[in-house]
């Protein structure tokens, strides 16, 4: 009766103590390997990957292009949003105040990361540390074109048809801040003329436009543009890489007209500040292992897209340099900065 009644009132000996604790501690060993299962089961639902221009754009061609074999290896569907406007800044915006779990990423690119914000001086986020910059996937660079029937056969005719006509002749990009745009800007700067720059939400109606003949020319990238070029409807005048492309071997460099002028678009794979640092590595691997695949790179050769790779350290330096390289074009094109 006395054992009875220290066993009810909880009053147990040292024996029972020893006895429950290893119970305890039975408990949270058998929870830990549960525990570290949950964290290594990403991604166990849909991701939303986030481009921040419209369809049918460089951007857009990318994406398509690499998030369905991302899917794959990942073996979860990945849901492509275009999300466009203000240069790519609302996509991007959108995805650094998302929740840092790895099931919303953003194709990041010069645009929305480092040119944007310093031409729009208003992003509701900053660039290097409201995101985690997982992979570089690619870069390209843009074309200069005309619609088929211009009367300029070439990119020295253009710039000699803007000097005879200053503030007359219009060029159009994807986006204010956008590659193409501060390209234009270079040139204007170096060349000596006076062009308008047309901005558009995407390139794609700014192709249409341009084949409807409501502007002169376009500053686009190489993987949207080249389906127009191959079929006759636009003329390629000039690319703004540093050297000739294989698949353009006749097309001049921009530099080689007006040196100094180069520049080029980029893209890559960026998540919410803060978002675990096993999910950062695991897109990396993944990430990486799609770029390696033989008929990805061959697809993205003929498109005139370098293939990159870099990673997560490596892309955040890389956004960093083009910051700094940027700056100085924008503050002489006139665009009111804040914040720098």
């Amino acid at each position: 009766m006395h054992q009875r009644t220290l066993l009810k009132t909880g009053r147990a000996g040292p024996a029972a103590a020893a006895l429950r604790g290893l119970m305890v501690l039975m408990a949270l060993a058998a929870f830990v390997p549960l525990l570290a299962f949950a964290q290594t089961t990403w991604p166990a639902r849909p991701i939303r990957f986030v481009v921040p221009f419209a369809p049918s754009g460089g951007g857009d061609v990318i994406a398509r292009l690499v998030v369905p074999r991302l899917s794959d290896v990942l073996r979860q569907p990945i849901v492509i949003e275009n999300k466009p406007g203000a240069s790519g800044l609302i996509g991007a915006e959108a995805v650094a105040r998302s929740a840092p779990d790895g099931y919303t990423l953003l194709l990041s690119n010069n645009a929305s990361i480092s040119t944007g914000p310093l031409v729009q001086g208003t992003a509701g986020y900053q660039p290097l540390t409201d995101f985690e910059h997982v992979l570089m996937i690619s870069s390209f660079a843009n074309g200069f074109l005309v619609n088929a029937n211009h009367l300029a056969r070439s990119f020295e005719e253009f710039l000699g048809m803007a000097r005879a006509r200053p503030g007359r002749m219009t060029f159009a990009s994807a986006a204010v801040g956008s590659a193409g745009h501060l390209t234009g800007e270079m040139i204007k700067q170096r060349a000596r003329i006076d062009m308008v720059h047309v901005p558009y939400k995407g390139t794609g109606p700014a192709i249409a436009d341009l084949m409807a003949g409501q502007i002169d020319a376009i500053f686009d990238g190489l993987p949207a543009s080249t389906p127009y070029v191959r079929s006759g409807k636009l003329r390629l005048l000039a690319i703004s890489s540093q050297q000739r492309l294989a698949h353009y071997p006749e097309t001049p460099t921009m530099d080689e007209i007006v040196p100094g002028v180069s520049g080029f678009a980029w893209f890559g794979i960026s998540a919410p500040a803060g978002t675990p640092r096993d999910i950062v590595d695991r897109l990396q691997l993944e990430g990486r292992k799609v770029l390696a695949l033989p008929d990805l790179q061959a697809r993205f050769a003929e498109l005139g897209m370098v293939l990159s790779g870099r990673g997560q350290a490596e892309y955040t330096e890389f956004i960093a340099d083009d910051i700094r390289r940027w700056t100085p074009v924008v503050k002489a094109a006139g665009v009111r900065l804040q914040g720098l």
